[in-house]
C-alpha cells in the first residue's frame, strides 16, 4: 500500500495553503472565481483525495465515486461561468506541487521511496484531472449541440402573412437534420392555423441540388396530405437552369419567381385579391350610384 495517502492526511492543512499559494501565483483566475469559493473547492478535493486514496489507488474505484462526482460537478460549473476545459485540470493538476512537497517534507531520508510516492500520487492527480477534461469536453459538446437546434428552430419560422395563409422562409443551405424540423414546424403551424395555403421561399438557399430538391419536395407532398396548397417561390434564373439540368421533376408543384407573387397567388386562391385605395373607394362610390 502506498505511503503518500496517510501523508496527504497529516498534513492537510499544509498542502491546502501550498496550493492556495501556487494557485495565486500561476493558476488563478479572479474575474471568474472569488478567493473563498476557490479556496472551498480546494479543500473539499483535497479531503476527498485523502480519504478516496486510502482506500484506493485506482480512480475508477468506488473508493473514488465522491471525488469523480465532485469534480464533474466542478467541471460544469465552471464551464458554465466561463473556464476553459484546461483552466479546469489545471485547478486539479496544480494541487500536485503542495503535495509533492509535503512528500520531500516526511520522506527526505529515503529518497528511493520518495521517488515512488511522489510518481504514485503524480499519476493518481493526473488521472483525476482527465476526468475533468472529459466532462468540460463533453459538457461543452452538449451546449453545442443544444445551440445548434436551437438555431435550427430559429432559422425556420413560420410567418402568418393571411388568415389561413402561411410562409416559411428558407435561409441556408437544407440538410436531412433541417429539412426534418422545417416539415415539423411547417406541419404544426398548418394544424395550429387551420391554414389552406402555406409557401416555402427558398430566396435565401444558396443551391438546389438533387437532394435539396427531394427534401423541398418531401415537405410539399406532407403539407398536402396535412390539406394545405403549397407554393414554392424564390426560383431564381440560376436555380430554374440547375433544376432543369438536373431533370428535377417540379410539374406538379406551383412555382414562383418572387414571394409577392406567390402571395397574391395564394390570396386568389382563398377568393381574395389586393387593390389600391383610390380603386377600392371609386368602386365603392360607383356601386352607391348604382
Amino acid at each position: 500500500m502506498a505511503a503518500f495517502p496517510e501523508i496527504v492526511r497529516a498534513h492537510e492543512t499544509a498542502i491546502l495553503s501550498g496550493w492556495m499559494s501556487d494557485m495565486a501565483a500561476s493558476t488563478r483566475r479572479k474575474d471568474l472565481i472569488n478567493d473563498s469559493d476557490l479556496q472551498a473547492q480546494a479543500s473539499e478535493l483535497l479531503k476527498l483525495f485523502s480519504e478516496a486514496s486510502q482506500a484506493s489507488g485506482d480512480v475508477q474505484s468506488d473508493a473514488f465515486a465522491a471525488t469523480r462526482s465532485f469534480l464533474k460537478e466542478i467541471a460544469k460549473t465552471r464551464m458554465e461561468v466561463g473556464f476553459s476545459a484546461a483552466e479546469t485540470s489545471m485547478f486539479v493538476l496544480s494541487m500536485k506541487q503542495a503535495v509533492f512537497n509535503a512528500l520531500r517534507d516526511a520522506l527526505k531520508s529515503n529518497p528511493s521511496e520518495l521517488i515512488s510516492e511522489i510518481w504514485i500520487a503524480g499519476t493518481v492527480i493526473d488521472r483525476l484531472a482527465m476526468l475533468t477534461v472529459d466532462t468540460a469536453v463533453g459538457f461543452r459538446e452538449q451546449t453545442i449541440a443544444r445551440q445548434q437546434e436551437d438555431m435550427l428552430e430559429l432559422s425556420t419560422p413560420v410567418v402568418k402573412l393571411w388568415e389561413g395563409v402561411l410562409a416559411l422562409p428558407l435561409i441556408g443551405t437544407l440538410d436531412s437534420a433541417r429539412t426534418q424540423v422545417v416539415m415539423e414546424s411547417l406541419l404544426s403551424a398548418i394544424v395550429e392555423t387551420n391554414s389552406q395555403v402555406a409557401i416555402i421561399d427558398i430566396t435565401g438557399v444558396p443551391t438546389v441540388d438533387t437532394l435539396v430538391a427531394q427534401h423541398l419536395i418531401k415537405t410539399i407532398t406532407a403539407a398536402r396530405l396535412m390539406g394545405a396548397d403549397c407554393y414554392l417561390s424564390g426560383i431564381r434564373p440560376a436555380i430554374a437552369q440547375t433544376i432543369v439540368h438536373l431533370g428535377i421533376d417540379l410539374t406538379d408543384i406551383q412555382t414562383k419567381a418572387k414571394l409577392s407573387d406567390a402571395f397574391s397567388l395564394a390570396l386568389t386562391r382563398m377568393g381574395k385579391s389586393v387593390v389600391a385605395l383610390k380603386q377600392a373607394a371609386a368602386s365603392t362610390q360607383r356601386a352607391k350610384e348604382v
